[in-house]
């Protein structure tokens, strides 16, 4: 695996700008979805030792959600600008109703136990080590009232990076 340098990938604006795919499942059976709430860290080990990680946030009605519970691997794909609109159709439209990916044009590629893109610039791959949904006491009341107020959370995935795909 490559040397992670978290401050060559400004990770404030990968995830709320520049938007990214997360994927889980093989090449023969995947699903994807566009996310924008997502981070980079560390965590689970000694100051110095801590495995780094990627978080995503999934909600439950997203086909995609199926994937991340039942696979132990997923991806987390960054694309160049250009891709924007294909990343546009698959976060509104379902992979339960037809093959998106096809019709995005985007071209999937097998990276070690995951799913990645050709025309992707930058790719995570992640060994998943925790799912769980938000949990309502847990959550601040302007959280709770605004975004939760009919209260069907997203649920985070916290995955180790085990290789990563640079082609920036």
């Amino acid at each position: 695996m490559q040397d992670i340098k978290q401050n060559e990938y400004k990770v404030f604006n990968m995830f709320k700008n520049q938007w990214a795919l997360v994927t889980a499942g093989n090449i023969e059976d995947f699903n994807t979805c566009t996310i924008g709430w997502g981070s980079l860290g560390t965590i689970w080990g000694a100051p110095g030792k801590g495995r780094e990680i990627v978080t995503v946030y999934v909600n439950p009605d997203r086909y995609t959600w199926e994937y991340l519970k039942k696979n132990e691997y997923f991806s987390v794909s960054f694309f160049p600008e250009k891709y924007r609109s294909a990343l546009e159709y698959l976060g509104s439209h379902s992979g339960r109703d037809g093959n998106k990916v096809k019709v995005s044009k985007l071209m999937p590629d097998q990276f070690g136990q995951g799913v990645t893109y050709v025309q992707a610039e930058l790719t995570f791959l992640c060994k998943k080590l925790y799912q769980a949904p938000f949990e309502r006491e847990g959550l601040a009341d302007e959280i709770n009232n605004g975004i939760y107020k009919n209260w069907n959370p997203h649920w985070m995935f916290v995955g180790e990076i085990i290789d990563v795909e640079d082609k920036r």
